[in-house]
């Protein structure tokens, strides 16, 4: 079923959202032949260390997503303000819009409706308007997210897991958040493996099915 999708596109409303929600998936929809394009919208800027360059993140997500085996020219940044893409919502699904109709996916990877953090709730509102008539899977953060319906689940090896967890070590300017160590990203998938009856899995919201 996987190999079926050939233009994916992650919408990741701050550089290593797309990567922490479904790297395991990224990378075995490449393994099936995928082209996947990675939208970050913010680089968070205004929230980097000090200690660092304030575009660090630009290269870190570059470094990260080609773990995952996404190509260099496919990673699209934008660099709005973090805390405040509502303010620029219909320059975001302008966008997207023109995104659609660039390549037009037959799946998108984004963040759960149900999330509240303000940044992911733009982008899923907007993904779901610029996408509506495509197959979309929310993606889970569950630190973010006030409810989550696991209605679909990805099997996962070993290999995709640590793939999503060499690239999540790309973001150095990070520092070592509970949610980025490598205990934490496999416990989680070996739980959703649990409930499906597999080794490791993750989980996504069905937001639009499109057969």
């Amino acid at each position: 079923m996987l190999q079926n999708f050939k233009e994916v596109y992650v919408l990741a409303p701050h550089t290593d959202d797309g990567e922490l929600g479904a790297g395991g998936t990224i990378s075995k929809l490449v393994e099936a032949g995928a082209n996947v394009y990675y939208f970050a919208f913010s680089t968070a800027e205004q929230s980097v260390p000090e200690g660092f360059p304030k575009n660090i993140l630009k290269k870190e997500v570059i470094e990260a997503t080609s773990k995952l085996g996404i190509k260099k020219e496919n990673v699209i940044i934008y660099n709005y303000e973090v805390r405040k893409l509502n303010y620029v919502r219909q320059e975001i699904l302008e966008s997207l819009i023109k995104h659609r109709q660039d390549l037009k996916p037959d799946l998108v990877l984004m963040p759960s409706l149900n999330d509240i953090h303000q940044d992911h709730s733009t982008i899923a509102q907007e993904g779901l308007r610029a996408f509506k008539n495509t197959t979309i899977l929310g993606y889970e953060l569950i630190w973010n997210n006030l409810t989550f319906n696991t209605t679909s689940f990805i099997k996962l090896d070993k290999k995709h897991v640590q793939m999503k967890c060499d690239a999540l070590k790309e973001y150095k300017s990070q520092g070592i958040r509970d949610y980025m160590s490598e205990e934490f990203i496999f416990s989680l998938a070996k739980t959703r493996g649990v409930q499906i009856g597999t080794q490791y899995a993750e989980s996504f919201e069905v937001i639009r099915w499109v057969i």
